[in-house]
């Protein structure tokens, strides 16, 4: 049962990782990225659909994306979709492609933008020492309805608080890399 309850938080916190790398790859830097596109959904026949499901979004160069719609008639959609998204970029439409050109940016942009990473990778943390608490708990119920003894106890907890520690490191591993990523230029 100890076990059961062990893997269940692991896995929940490889998803919380995996949550706050998906949150890094929206955080643009210096270089394009077809991930900056990901958030993006367009009406597609009536329904909200992700923009990468429409059409093929590439790396033109170092700071351009294209993205090539598979039917001519969403060229006006996506240009719309993009201008109305958060990211701060005007697309330039060339017939059958369009450009996506991504403006370089200041110092001041980089420090906002390694600011908003350092709080993704808050909440990450913050996700990971819940899930943590929440199957200390569960273990603690199982103890108090005797089945699970207090040595047990102790080391499912040891070893719930190993698996916190490797997965935090982890969040600052990727919280060093995507700062340094945003601060070149």
């Amino acid at each position: 049962m100890i076990d059961e309850i062990l893997e269940d938080a692991n896995d929940r916190m490889g998803k919380s990782l995996e949550s706050m790398h998906q949150a890094f790859a929206k955080i643009r830097t210096g270089r394009a990225n077809p991930s900056l596109l990901d958030t993006i959904t367009i009406e597609y026949y009536g329904t909200p659909t992700p923009l990468n499901q429409v059409a093929s979004v590439s790396v033109e160069d170092g700071r351009t994306l294209a993205v090539s719609p598979w039917e001519k008639p969403l060229i006006p959609e996506i240009e719309k979709a993009i201008l109305k998204s958060d990211i701060g970029i005007t697309p330039v439409s060339t017939g059958d492609v369009i450009r996506v050109p991504l403006p370089p940016l200041t110092e001041e942009n980089r420090r906002d933008l390694a600011k908003l990473a350092k709080a993704e990778a808050e909440n990450g943390r913050i996700a990971i020492r819940n899930i943590r608490r929440e199957a200390i708990s569960d273990v603690r119920e199982l103890v108090k309805e005797k089945e699970a003894t207090e040595d047990e106890a102790r080391k499912a907890e040891d070893q719930m608080q190993k698996h916190t520690d490797a997965r935090v490191a982890e969040v600052d591993q990727a919280l060093a890399a995507k700062e340094a990523d945003l601060m070149e230029i």
